[in-house]
């Protein structure tokens, strides 16, 4: 578990399964990220999620304001999708119910979530992926200091061939160099 000033980042719960159903169904929560789900298919979801946390101590977790417990949405770390550029290394990711959107919050826990990796993962970078009109999602990614890769541009291949969000694009940031041992972000 992740506790940050607003949020509590933990493993996923039976108890998630309708919130995040709901955001499955959410045409504007889908908007860049695919077809509508069905209730089946985030419960699979979930399932692979748990599974994740299980098998390797991270996933996409779940993620709770911490003043009411409220379910908003997921974010966390997990191995790049095969077939990616994105396969050997390590991908962050985010998905927040549209009424918690503009707040913060996937900053806060997408902030919380590349901390606990640098401190837990013995890996040299961090990526994440989205399509280019997703400008919310990779203005954040900016935010964060994750730089885009210039020939990191891909063809998801979970997506079929003429596909609108077919063509992703990759951002991806570096482990900080550490200074008077605490972590500081770097550049180049």
């Amino acid at each position: 578990m992740i506790a940050t000033d607003r949020l509590i980042i933990r493993p996923w719960r039976d108890s998630d399964r309708a919130a995040f159903a709901a955001m499955g169904r959410d045409p504007q929560v889908m908007r860049f990220l695919g077809p509508l789900q069905s209730r089946e298919e985030c419960d699979q979801a979930i399932d692979r999620m748990m599974a994740m946390q299980t098998a390797l101590g991270m996933c996409f977790w779940a993620v709770e304001r911490r003043d009411d417990a409220a379910f908003i949405g997921f974010c966390g770390l997990k191995p790049g999708p095969v077939d990616t550029p994105l396969a050997d290394g390590i991908e962050i990711g985010w998905r927040l119910a549209q009424v918690y959107w503009g707040q913060g919050y996937a900053r806060e826990a997408a902030q919380a979530s590349l901390d606990w990796g640098w401190t837990n993962l013995d890996c040299s970078a961090i990526s994440a992926i989205t399509v280019m009109a997703n400008s919310a999602s990779w203005g954040l990614m900016e935010r964060l200091g994750m730089q885009r890769v210039p020939d990191g541009d891909f063809d998801h291949p979970s997506l079929p061939e003429g596909h609108p969000l077919r063509r992703h694009i990759l951002y991806t940031i570096a482990r900080p160099q550490k200074s008077r041992g605490k972590p500081i972000a770097t550049r180049s």
